[in-house]
């Protein structure tokens, strides 16, 4: 694993251009997701530094741009309502930032134990549903800012607000958020590509407050402190280290998810593979930094990383131009930001939150299948009204148990049983002619593809029916993987035919399927001439059986004219120990 991302100047023009359209694109959302989590303007543009450098620097994805998100912000306004509340002052303050540096290391975490390539393998009814969750808190917690209120803490609390908002609007702010939002969905595409419609709309809308209202009671966001910011250190409260400790995994969690689907965004776009576990371990360290500083919590930044790549970036040194750019808007250019309305930025932020929220998805989904529609809709739910982590956890859950239910139903059908020929399993005319000559006593089980604990019960439900038929053929060769589960039904399934005194005959099986058989002891129950590599020996084998007489293997499949009275009056010279038995499979 290297340590660095992929740098190089020999791209140094269209990283320059993409580090510079990035963090005119980074500018407005990082003052806006730093005003709505709680910390203040300040904490979102030094997220957007500090991640945005060392994710660049450190990371796994080329040109991919991090910093505060939708998603992270809406966690961390959790996290500061919730440590603020129950330790005021500066302690809350400070143990909120710690809840940052501990996510940074449980992502490291994550990267050390190369857990990337799983962390995304996520069923995209969950996924959708959660992201179009965060969309509608986003927009649900802009409700006061956009009618000229304080922000809400919470959604239960923005919405039982709502009357008290609508009873005293303030007109200058609705004008000027609505005016945001015009400009924000109405941009023209041309200009959009000279100056982003969030920049656009922050600097219009601002200049038109300052100009035309100057005397009108609108919030803003007030001077952020000019310099580099101070270093915050750590601090637990042992008896808040539980809650602490849930939000932090809660963050890397959603951070890392974040960033792994940006990063697989970039590599559609730019034809290139990103690095999982690199690129959590980069995110990590610049969330730790970032926590350190008093920054907010970042991830990778899907509308930041298209453009730097659409501008031409191509490198992590776009990402590391991006966050200078904004360090240097941070010590000389703060006091810019003084007049910008927080009406104005909840019009930016509707607009992040609108365009977060699956619609293509919400459109099509009761078409595809109404359970993923009613999963999806589950989860929205849940990450709104409940709680992030929670939401996805029950989705995964529920959506593995839909996975299973639909794998078992298809392995249920793959397992065919039949006494006669018909057309349930495909057989040769050699095939047909034994099965019908043996006149139902031949019991044919055909199990095929992978057998898991689902299709157990399936094989189980056969046992019933083993004891009407004289001789048990388990056919598996077309079947790559035995689960533990299907393997002991598969056990039990033999045990009961041997001990009601049935021939049992195994036929194909590759070598993982005989080596889990072999371990449970499955294949030591029967004799080394029971266990065979195709059908039609096993049929032949099985009708010798159900006559009375020997099969010779040495006829090329005949059966032997002699009697069993010949053979030494006694059968038992078929039978060979247990040692025997091993040496033969081994």
């Amino acid at each position: 694993m290297r340590f660095t991302n992929k740098l190089s100047l020999n791209y140094l023009r269209g990283d320059f251009f993409g580090g510079i359209t990035a963090a005119i694109v980074a500018l407005p959302l990082a003052l806006a997701f730093g005003v709505s989590s709680g910390a203040g303007a300040s904490a979102g543009l030094y997220g957007a530094i500090f991640v945005g450098f060392f994710a660049a620097l450190l990371g796994g994805t080329p040109s991919q741009i991090s910093g505060p998100t939708g998603p992270m912000t809406v966690v961390m306004t959790s996290v500061f309502t919730a440590l603020i509340a129950q330790n005021p002052g500066s302690d809350g303050i400070a143990m909120a930032f710690t809840v940052v540096i501990l996510g940074g290391a449980f992502q490291i975490l994550f990267g050390l134990l190369r857990l990337g390539k799983y962390i995304t393998l996520m069923p995209y009814t969950v996924i959708s549903g959660f992201m179009s969750g965060i969309g509608v808190i986003i927009i649900l917690l802009q409700i006061g800012p956009f009618l000229g209120h304080a922000g809400a803490g919470g959604i239960i609390e923005s919405l039982s607000r709502v009357p008290e908002f609508l009873a005293e609007p303030n007109f200058a702010a609705i004008g000027l958020a609505t005016l945001t939002l015009v400009i924000v969905f109405g941009s023209p595409s041309k200009l959009n590509r000279i100056i982003p419609a969030p920049l656009l709309a922050l600097v219009v809308c601002t200049i038109l407050s300052v100009v035309l209202l100057p005397e009108a009671n609108i919030d803003r966001i007030g001077e952020i402190p000019r310099g580099l910011p101070s270093l915050t250190l750590p601090v637990f409260n042992l008896n808040q280290i539980q809650s602490m400790l849930g939000y932090g995994l809660m963050l890397a969690t959603l951070g890392s998810i974040d960033s792994l689907l940006t990063s697989l965004v970039a590599d559609n776009i730019t034809r290139t593979q990103h690095n999982s576990d690199q690129e959590l371990i980069g995110q990590g360290i610049g969330n730790i930094m970032s926590g350190l500083f008093g920054g907010l919590p970042g991830a990778g930044a899907t509308m930041r990383t298209v453009v730097n790549v659409n501008a031409g970036g191509k490198t992590g040194v776009s990402g590391i131009i991006h966050a200078f750019i904004l360090l240097v808007v941070l010590l000389w250019a703060a006091p810019l930001t003084a007049p910008i309305p927080n009406a104005v930025l909840a019009g930016i932020l509707i607009k992040v939150g609108i365009d977060i929220i699956d619609w293509g998805f919400l459109k099509r989904a009761h078409k595809l299948s109404l359970k993923a529609a009613g999963l999806m809709y589950l989860v929205l739910l849940l990450t709104v009204f409940v709680d992030l982590i929670v939401a996805v956890a029950i989705g995964v859950f529920m959506a593995n148990l839909l996975t299973i239910e639909r794998l078992s139903k298809i392995q249920i059908e793959s397992i065919k049983a039949t006494t006669r020929p018909d057309d349930s399993i495909n057989l040769s005319h050699e095939e047909k002619r034994l099965l019908e000559e043996a006149k139902g006593s031949i019991l044919m089980l055909s199990l095929g593809g992978p057998m898991s604990f689902g299709s157990a019960k399936a094989i189980s439900q056969r046992m019933s029916i083993v004891k009407n038929y004289e001789v048990l053929i388990l056919d598996l060769v077309d079947v790559p993987y035995v689960g533990i589960t299907a393997a002991l039904a598969i056990e039990n399934m033999v045990k009961d035919a041997c001990e009601k005194e049935h021939e049992v005959f195994i036929v194909g099986g590759n070598a993982m399927v005989k080596n889990r058989l072999r371990r449970l002891g499955i294949l030591q129950l029967l004799l080394p001439r029971n266990r065979v590599s195709n059908r039609l020996e096993a049929l032949q084998q099985a009708l010798s059986v159900i006559k009375g007489y020997p099969f010779d293997l040495e006829k090329n499949g005949s059966l032997a004219t002699e009697s069993p009275s010949d053979l030494n009056g006694s059968p038992d010279h078929l039978k060979v120990t247990f040692e025997e038995s091993e040496s033969e499979i081994r």
